[in-house]
């Protein structure tokens, strides 16, 4: 079952203007899996020649926090997308996905619950439930942050199964919080600007990437809704078919206004945060020199990559006979920002290249 269905016309019209366009998402998509590759393949090619130290069972670490920001995305993404399908006049609401919150939730309660374990060991790999001290976890800032998130996203799986899902908002922003809060501990020089542009960075980030996604599978239901009614009832269907297919554009354009505030603030949060742990004066140097800015760097050629999919979807949206062919760049950039979001798992467990005293 395809999204995107052109008339005769509009597939003449705009097919040899399609290849060209494919073949830069392509390009694109090389780009963005050349530039992840370092990070991809784990803290070992990052480390390498860097002369630092990583701590044990940073791939873990890296592979769980990963989990749980997708975790994260996913619920937040389908109320985001849910709010702005109510903005949209004539959007077909009465069909929506099936929720992927209820999973989502169980993932991050378990990378969540793997991460609490490796802090009860004093951030180690657990190899025996002995090694594990779990009263411990209750008596360190870094223990009790573990275990507000364990218990956010079991609050958050139970808010999505209940009559009241849109309830869940709070125990994942409790996970966000905890985030900007350990991301940034006390020692640091200002913790609590650290932690306030961690927290707007998260929040963006998951509006974004989730929000995206979860439009895409809006969109593809509607189409569904409308083909299996045209199917039962042909008279009068192509009028509601395309009914959907505005509202889905209509939609397609919405997220991409507020995608554009939110790319804006991400920009500057995450420039900002990279600015106060690598001075200006050291910025190139420390891209190359350490693992941390390595990875920053693969991050940030990922992000551009994101941004100019971004534009050719937006281009498609305003320009293009079939608006709805925007939805080829936009699943690309779903792809790209899940690249993001392994590569972000990856950043918070390597060494920083600075150590605040």
């Amino acid at each position: 079952m395809t999204l995107i269905r052109p008339t005769a016309e509009t597939a003449g019209a705009s097919g040899p203007a399609r290849r060209p366009a494919a073949g830069r998402a392509v390009a694109l998509l090389v780009l963005v899996a050349v530039a992840a590759l370092i990070p991809l393949l784990g803290p070992r090619p990052a480390l390498d020649g860097t002369g630092e130290a990583a701590a044990p069972g940073v791939g873990g670490v890296a592979l769980l926090r990963a989990a749980l920001f997708a975790a994260l995305c996913v619920p937040v993404g389908e109320l985001f997308a849910a709010r702005l399908a109510r903005l949209v006049p004539g959007a077909p609401l009465e069909h929506a996905p099936r929720s992927w919150a209820p999973s989502a939730a169980a993932v991050g309660f378990l990378a969540a619950l793997g991460l609490a374990s490796m802090v009860a060991t004093g951030n180690l790999l657990p190899h025996h439930l002995s090694d594990m001290d779990v009263g411990g976890l209750y008596q360190s800032r870094d223990g009790k942050l573990a275990l507000l998130e364990v218990n956010a996203f079991l609050a958050a799986g139970l808010c999505a199964l209940s009559r009241r899902p849109a309830a869940q908002v709070w125990p994942l922003a409790a996970v966000v919080l905890a985030e900007a809060l350990r991301a940034h501990p006390a020692p640091e020089h200002g913790p609590l600007v650290g932690s306030g542009l961690t927290l707007v960075h998260v929040t963006c980030a998951a509006l974004w990437t989730g929000g995206l996604l979860h439009v895409l599978r809006m969109l593809r239901t509607w189409r569904a809704a409308s083909e299996a009614a045209e199917a039962a009832e042909p008279t009068g269907t192509a009028e509601t078919a395309a009914s959907a297919d505005a509202a889905g554009a209509a939609l397609l354009g919405l997220y991409a206004r507020v995608a554009a505030v939110l790319f804006a603030a991400l920009a500057a949060t995450g420039a900002w945060s990279a600015l106060r742990r690598m001075p200006p004066g050291t910025v190139l140097d420390q891209l190359t020199a350490t693992s941390y800015g390595r990875t920053l760097l693969a991050k940030l050629v990922l992000v551009a990559a994101v941004a100019v999919l971004a534009l050719l979807a937006r281009l498609r949206l305003r320009r293009a006979a079939d608006r709805l062919s925007a939805c080829v760049p936009a699943r690309a950039e779903v792809v790209a920002l899940g690249l993001v979001v392994a590569v972000s798992g990856l950043l918070t467990a390597l060494p920083l290249p600075i150590r605040w005293s």
